[in-house]
């Protein structure tokens, strides 16, 4: 009696469920990776990207065992490559309900890209905020656009974000650009209907364990599972009331205000008239 209502329950439970398309950069190694792992064992679809074509393929076959995974190969330091990339997706896919702007980069030996920007703007910033708005359209019906932050956040040099200046530290590039990108995220959702797209930043923990912390810091850092938990809940987890526009600390467990210049609309806006004056 007892099993045959589990039976049931479970069978109208999956009745219910719709799966949802959801798009990872950075998700070949990282939080990035062990997310699409969590997804897909939700039955939901997962599009993978990664910058190496052969790293993305043996991800890819690795993942199919876990469910329905297609990969994407994009250097998101470059513009052009980035357009391309969105337009791959565009062209494969009717629909989008989740888009992860996961990949990040904090210390890099190519410092200023072939388009003449600081990598961490080019890779953290303005290739997040390019892919959001060409795949606007396929996010339209309830969409989420979950941007991958830090608790390191800094004032935005505007010009050192457009890439007239370029001499920025390793560690101010990276907060700057973080905290831009949480700013456009902010001003998209002010004129975007969250009915339609809701726009999420989230700082996903602080020190885990991933290549870029222990490339940089030298540590081993904190179970990458804290940030890839944080992930799979705010991209496809229903229970969760994810507010458009809104920051949330994973440090902290719970949505929270970030550095105060995302509060001010105006520098909001400033930043998004700055990276389409270079797009």
């Amino acid at each position: 009696m007892i099993y045959s209502y589990v039976y049931h329950v479970a069978k109208n439970k999956r009745k219910n469920f719709i799966s949802k398309i959801v798009l990872i950069t950075g998700a070949t190694d990282g939080i990035g990776l062990i997310a699409s792992r969590k997804i897909l064992k939700k039955g939901h679809t997962v599009l993978i990207h990664g910058r190496n074509a052969t790293k993305v393929k043996r991800i890819v076959d690795n993942l199919s065992y876990f469910g329905k995974v297609d990969g994407f190969t994009a250097d998101l330091s470059d513009v052009n490559s980035t357009q391309i990339f969105s337009a791959k997706i565009i062209q494969k896919y009717r629909r989008l309900d989740v888009l992860i702007n996961n990949a990040g980069v904090l210390k890099n030996h190519q410092v200023v890209t072939k388009d003449g920007l600081d990598i961490c703007f080019a890779v953290n910033t303005i290739s997040p905020f390019l892919l959001a708005n060409q795949l606007l359209p396929l996010l339209s019906k309830r969409g989420r656009v979950v941007n991958v932050a830090s608790a390191a956040q800094a004032s935005v040099d505007i010009d050192a974000l457009i890439g007239k200046y370029t001499d920025l530290s390793d560690m101010e590039a990276y907060s700057q650009s973080k905290l831009a990108m949480i700013m456009w995220s902010s001003a998209m959702a002010k004129y975007i209907d969250q009915s339609k797209t809701v726009f999420v930043s989230v700082n996903p923990g602080s020190l885990l364990g991933t290549k870029m912390v222990r490339d940089y810091f030298g540590i081993s850092g904190k179970d990458v599972n804290i940030g890839a938990n944080i992930l799979v809940q705010l991209a496809v987890d229903e229970k969760i009331m994810v507010l458009s526009g809104k920051y949330f600390d994973n440090d902290k467990g719970f949505f929270t205000s970030p550095h105060p210049d995302a509060l001010d609309e105006k520098k909001c806006f400033r930043i998004i008239k700055s990276i389409k004056s270079i797009l």
